[in-house]
Formats: C-alpha cells, structure tokens, sequence
C-alpha cells in the first residue's frame, strides 16, 4: 500500500514538473500557421485603392509575423495579382524561405496550392490577418472554416475602407467591425495582436 502510494506521489510530482499543457502547446505551435492576406502597395497612400490606416494595420500585421519568425512556424505570404502596386508592403516584407501564394480571386483557396499546402504541413490552426477586412481576409476565414480549420482572426492587423451602396456611405470602421462580428465565435476567434501574442507566450 505503501509503495501504491509513493508511486502516485511521483506521478503527481512529475505532472507537475512537465505539465501537459507545455506538451500541447508546443503541438499547437507546430501544427500552426500564419496567413499575411493581400498587405500591398496598392492599399497604402498614393496606391490605386487606399485604406484607412493600413500603416496601423501592418504594423499590427508585423508584431504577429515577427512572433511566428521567432518561433519558427510556418508563415505564408497570399498577394493578389494586379497590374500596379502588387508588390507584398515592406512592413511584412517575406523572407526568401517564406512561402508566397498568389492568387487572382478573393478567396485565396481558390484556384491555388494554399489547401493542399497546409495539409502537406499538417496544418490545423490558422492565423489571419489583412486587407481588405470585409474581402479577401473575409473570403479566406470563412473558406478556412469550412475546410476544417481552427481559425484566429487579428482584428487591428486588417483594415478596410469606406463602401457605397446607392445613396448609402457605410465608414471604415463600421465595414470592419461589422465584418468582424459576423466572424466572431461563427467562423473564428477574434483577438488584437497583443492579445494574441500574450496568450501564445
């Protein structure tokens, strides 16, 4: 009995020690993955379809991209094609060993290697952020979702712009907040940056 019940106070002793929780985040971390969605030149001042605050955005974007580079997790790049100001913004510029995707449809799954991709690396959770809010970063999570990925959405590292409908102006804000409501706890997760940064910690 004696020994039963040192035996067990090992057991307890060495969960504490190496908690499975360290164990899963680590598995959380290799099976997941950072999509950069569409942070052009284009949606930057002086670009053919300005933004409201994509500066805001991107740095947002680049607090995220910087934690998975540290991590060493794997970051994919989607840039959409377009005859001027295509080019990935210097903020979230790829490295040479990062994976770039480009894609002619609002939905980066469509018509591209994006799916196959991600399970070629297992991959189980994503990571989004980007522009436009209420497109292509709409366009991808959903896709995501419904392909059976647990999906985050950093909502300060996608920005969006002013839309008409008739006679109707509907804000930059509203466009994102709005979008992002039809996501939350449906499609994703919805956390800042720093929120997402602190819990991956």
């Amino acid at each position: 009995m004696k020994r039963i019940i040192f035996i067990a106070l090992i057991g307890i002793a060495l969960l504490f020690a190496f908690p499975v929780h360290s164990q899963n985040t680590n598995e959380e971390k290799v099976n997941t993955a950072l999509l950069i969605i569409d942070i052009q030149d284009f949606y930057f001042p002086g670009g053919m379809l300005p933004l409201n605050e994509p500066e805001k955005a991107a740095k947002n974007a680049q607090l995220v991209l910087n934690t998975f580079r540290e991590q060493n997790m794997l970051i994919i790049h989607i840039k959409h094609n377009a005859s001027s100001g295509a080019a990935i913004h210097e903020l979230v510029k790829p490295f040479d060993d990062e994976k770039v995707i480009t894609k002619n449809k609002a939905n980066a799954f469509v018509d591209t290697e994006l799916h196959e991709f991600l399970q070629e690396h297992q991959i189980k959770n994503l990571v989004l952020c980007g522009m436009q809010t209420h497109m292509c970063l709409e366009a991808a999570t959903r896709a995501a979702s419904d392909y059976g990925f647990n999906c985050t959405v950093i909502e300060d590292a996608c920005t969006t712009r002013d839309l008409q409908y008739g006679e109707i102006i509907v804000s930059a804000k509203d466009v994102h907040f709005s979008t992002l409501n039809t996501l939350n706890k449906t499609y994703a997760e919805i956390k800042t940056a720093r929120e997402f940064i602190a819990d991956f910690d």
